[in-house]
């Protein structure tokens, strides 16, 4: 329904404040694949917020990095993914990685 208001006006501009947030990966990917359609057909511009690199990396061009409201890195999404130059930059990539494999490995449950 946010979705639909938002777009309502016909924006140049379509941000997307987290929206994904407490999704399961069903309903998820069908929201960002709407996006995805939406800022096509329309040709807007999209500035979406996430914690999420995955799904930012999905959604995105460039990157910017954030950490107490200042920007600490920004550059292409397999810039700043690949070759992270900024300290708290390679923290948040690591913590992503290490997260993945954990769930991959099937630790979760035991």
């Amino acid at each position: 329904m946010a979705i639909a208001i938002a777009l309502a006006a016909r924006p140049q501009l379509l941000i997307a404040d987290e929206p994904t947030t407490a999704l399961d990966v069903t309903v998820q990917d069908g929201v960002l694949a709407l996006l995805e359609r939406l800022v096509d057909e329309r040709g807007m511009a999209l500035l979406f917020i996430s914690h999420d690199l995955a799904v930012v990396s999905r959604m995105v061009d460039r990157i910017v990095v954030l950490r107490d409201g200042l920007v600490v890195e920004a550059g292409s999404v397999a810039q700043v993914l690949q070759e992270p130059a900024e300290p708290y930059t390679r923290m948040l990539v690591d913590s992503a990685r290490a997260l993945d494999a954990f769930l991959d490995a099937g630790e979760v449950g035991r």
